[in-house]
């Protein structure tokens, strides 16, 4: 079998094969991540990215190869969550751009694509490292630009794409040290090769490992309730939650260790993030389906017993709109000449920002990296004139400046990569000073912070000299493992000795939902006992994965 010529129709159907793929894959993919912690989430970020992106693809109905390539650009764009899912939305952006509005691609075309992809994917990222899903995309690429020249079929050009992909992820070890010390191949080149597999396999018309879950009960059931809702609403603004949400957890058992998993009380928790709940769970999975106004809130929270799997998101409003001719007639009241936007897990940690001036706080971090669009509605929802975004963690950055971008007021984002260095910018904040003035501000407060975690080790390793065990206890301070013991406590301690300086004046603690009283006044106690002259703050975050954070400043 050969293929001279890709059209629309071909490409749709290789990328719901790459996006199924990635789905399959995406916890091995997660477990890739080099800290041991239990917030490995690449695989989870690239598809979440990745499903959004076949969404919208699903939705096309032409052989026009630049449309089919252009809607899946664009969904990967509002769906890009953390770095891996930005980057993978800029490498298909420029693939879409690379067609030159062509109806089909030769080889040539195709290598041309994957060039531009990388090209534009470089562009975003402020600082580019080799040994990354850029490097896996610009050697593939290459090999693409190369064999074409003297090969026409398109099977062929892309099983040496993947190929050369392959290879390339096994060299990244080579580029980037900490790789090779952990023992590990780049997380998110592989979350690529997984997509170019899957590629391949739709172009050779194979059919990839299956989940093992049978899920066709569970998804007639939720259908069945979406299309029995749908019928019930009459007027537009009636729709009180706005976002048709589906998705299944796919259950791990180190999370379920964390959280043991009770259907009912899931499904408590749910209803108060929206209304027409369905819930479906057996031993290995749970269905939902819900109407809710933040379709990151619900997925967080569903996050903490597995993976997500199978998500979709559809907009009722625009959808209803659409149906029965309606004009939208959304009144809003004067918008504000400030607001500002910042990401948050935890109940307590919500509470502070809200409290310091926060506009809006996102629920989302490490375990769920909110998206471009995420971010673009929080902007929308401060209704302001100016709007600054803490993203507060470094997994954030890149979607936050892509929902800046799209934003149609005034945004800028102050670059926080800690929960600590955004308090401090909100601290930081002055009504009456320029935005531009706010930004450089902010920022240079969040920049005097030193951040301190407590986390647990989710598997064996040894990284910058320290030996760590499964299960044992991390200290991590600003982003360097420092400390690590089976006790929780001895952890904190012994990353306080590393943080701690003699010109340090203030410690604050928050605490984390897996933290006792006890142990914090045991903390407190040492503190007192060998900082004699720190002054303590302390506040409970309720923050998942990090029995404390710690702010020295």
């Amino acid at each position: 079998m050969t293929l001279q010529t890709l059209n629309g129709e071909t490409l749709a159907q290789m990328v719901l094969s790459g996006a199924h793929h990635l789905t399959n894959n995406a916890q091995k993919i997660d477990a890739l991540n080099v800290f041991p912690v239990p917030d490995g989430d690449t695989g989870t970020n690239m598809n979440l990215s990745m499903t959004s992106g076949a969404s919208e693809v699903k939705k096309v109905d032409s052989k026009d190869i630049s449309v089919v390539a252009n809607a899946f650009a664009k969904g990967l764009l509002m769906g890009a969550r953390g770095n891996s899912g930005v980057i993978l939305s800029q490498l298909f952006r420029g693939f879409a751009k690379g067609m030159d509005s062509k109806n089909t691609l030769t080889t040539l075309d195709l290598a041309k694509a994957f060039e531009s992809g990388v090209s534009t994917a470089y562009k975003a990222v402020m600082k580019p490292v080799e040994g990354t899903i850029l490097t896996v995309a610009k050697d593939a690429a290459s090999i693409a630009v190369e064999e074409s020249e003297r090969e026409e079929d398109v099977i062929v050009l892309m099983e040496k794409v993947l190929n050369e992909a392959k290879a390339s992820l096994k060299r990244t070890p080579e580029l980037l040290p900490v790789l090779k010390e952990v023992g590990v191949v780049d997380s998110g080149g592989q979350g690529l090769v997984t997509i170019y597999e899957g590629f391949l396999a739709s172009l050779k018309g194979e059919e990839l490992p299956e989940q093992q879950t049978d899920e066709t009960e569970m998804e007639e059931m939720v259908n069945a309730e979406h299309h029995k809702i749908a019928q019930d609403f009459m007027d537009t603004s009636e729709i009180e939650f706005g976002y048709c949400t589906e998705f299944m957890v796919k259950f791990e058992d180190e999370k379920l260790k964390k959280h043991s998993f009770d259907e009912e009380a899931f499904r408590n928790e749910l209803s108060k993030h929206g209304d027409s709940l369905l819930v479906v769970a057996d031993d290995e999975i749970a269905k939902v389906h819900v109407h809710a106004e933040y379709p990151g809130n619900v997925m967080t929270i569903g996050q903490r017993y597995g993976s997500l799997i199978n998500m979709k998101i559809e907009n009722m409003r625009e959808q209803h709109t659409a149906i029965v001719g309606e004009e939208k007639k959304a009144v809003s009241k004067e918008p504000a000449e400030y607001g500002i936007v910042t990401v948050a897990m935890g109940s307590g940690l919500q509470s502070l920002f809200e409290s310091l001036g926060a506009s809006v706080v996102i629920e989302g971090g490490q375990t769920m990296n909110p998206s471009t669009q995420d971010i673009a509605m929080a902007i929308e929802e401060a209704n302001a004139k100016n709007v600054i975004i803490l993203p507060n963690n470094k997994n954030i950055v890149m979607a936050a400046e892509q929902a800046a971008e799209l934003a149609e007021v005034n945004a800028e984002v102050v670059i926080t990569k800690t929960i600590p260095q955004g308090i401090s910018a909100m601290l930081a904040f002055h009504p009456d000073a320029d935005i531009k003035e706010n930004k450089e501000t902010m920022e240079d407060a969040g920049a005097q912070v030193k951040t301190g975690q407590v986390t647990y080790a989710v598997r064996d390793t040894q990284i910058d000299g320290i030996t760590i065990e499964k299960d044992h206890f991390m200290g991590i301070a600003d982003g360097k493992i420092k400390a690590s013991n089976q006790d929780k406590i001895e952890t904190g301690k012994l990353l306080l000795n590393e943080m701690i300086t003699e010109e340090d004046e203030i410690l604050t603690i928050l605490q984390g939902e897996e933290a006792s009283d006890g142990e914090v006044d045991a903390i407190m106690k040492y503190v007192e006992e060998t900082f004699e002259d720190i002054e303590m703050e302390l506040h409970k975050g309720n923050q998942p994965i990090y029995s404390f954070i710690f702010s020295v400043e």
